[in-house]
């Protein structure tokens, strides 16, 4: 699987790609300057991943903040029938940003539960929010409509709850980049993009040397599974069998 995130430097953006082996070690797979939001800057950094030998041919889970522009880029180098899940995190926090104090507890509340829920039930428990919603908080409404089914992607893979935990959000970036924090600290002027991205590409290989195994690790076979067997019913779609060749 892939996580793809950003961080601010100094008013620099930096994108991370890490990537988790099956045996559930962490890797950081390639950094780039530029903000998730930026179509050519994220296409660029998938591009590369590829032609550094992370090819589209095997069937991989993106876990990525709520960027189009990246969930696009994904489409686009590596193909739809990769599925993708929604940081639910940056999903969280995207849409209580637009409500009231009073309003945000419940709503937080609300979003956890439905996804702890088979997907369907969950997908039209939000669909009931997002009609309340959109009454006095279109902006709140309309954040949590978007993308939505793809914060549901890893209930329909069918893991098991431990791995949905480390597999819901990009905080396997965002805990990685804290490392990388406590190695810049010290820098108080960025000259450029180009110094943020050397530093944090310096700082995150260090960094790097300490990375844990992700949480429910040991259930990683099941994400492999199902990837796998969706990947064999694509190709059996794409190449149907002549049952009448098979019998003779």
């Amino acid at each position: 699987m892939i996580y793809l995130d950003g961080k601010d430097f100094g008013g620099h953006q930096v994108i991370c790609a890490v990537g988790v082996d099956a045996y559930g070690k962490k890797h950081v797979l390639g950094l780039t300057e530029g903000a998730t939001e930026n179509a050519v800057v994220v296409k660029g950094l998938l591009e590369d991943l590829v032609a550094r030998g992370v090819t589209p041919d095997r069937r991989r889970l993106f876990v990525i903040d709520g960027s189009k522009a990246l969930r696009a880029a994904i489409d686009a180098v590596y193909g739809a029938e990769h599925p993708v899940q929604r940081c639910r995190a940056h999903k969280l926090r995207n849409v209580i940003g637009y409500l009231p104090k009073e309003l945000q507890r419940q709503t937080a509340a609300a979003l956890r539960a439905a996804w702890r829920l088979a997907p369907q039930e969950g997908q039209a428990r939000l669909r009931t929010q997002i009609e309340w919603l959109k009454r006095s908080h279109p902006k709140a409404a309309a954040s949590l409509s978007e993308g939505l089914e793809e914060t549901f992607t890893i209930n329909r893979l069918g893991l098991s709850a431990t791995l949905r935990t480390c597999l819901a959000t990009t905080n396997v970036i965002e805990s990685g980049f804290s490392g990388v924090e406590g190695r810049t600290h010290r820098v108080s002027h960025w000259q450029d993009g180009a110094m943020a991205l050397r530093w944090a590409a310096a700082a995150a290989l260090e960094t790097e040397k300490r990375f844990r195994m992700i949480v429910g690790y040991r259930d990683l076979w099941m994400l492999q599974a199902a990837l796998e067997d969706a990947q064999l019913l694509s190709i059996q779609s794409q190449n149907p069998v002549d049952e009448g060749r098979l019998a003779a």
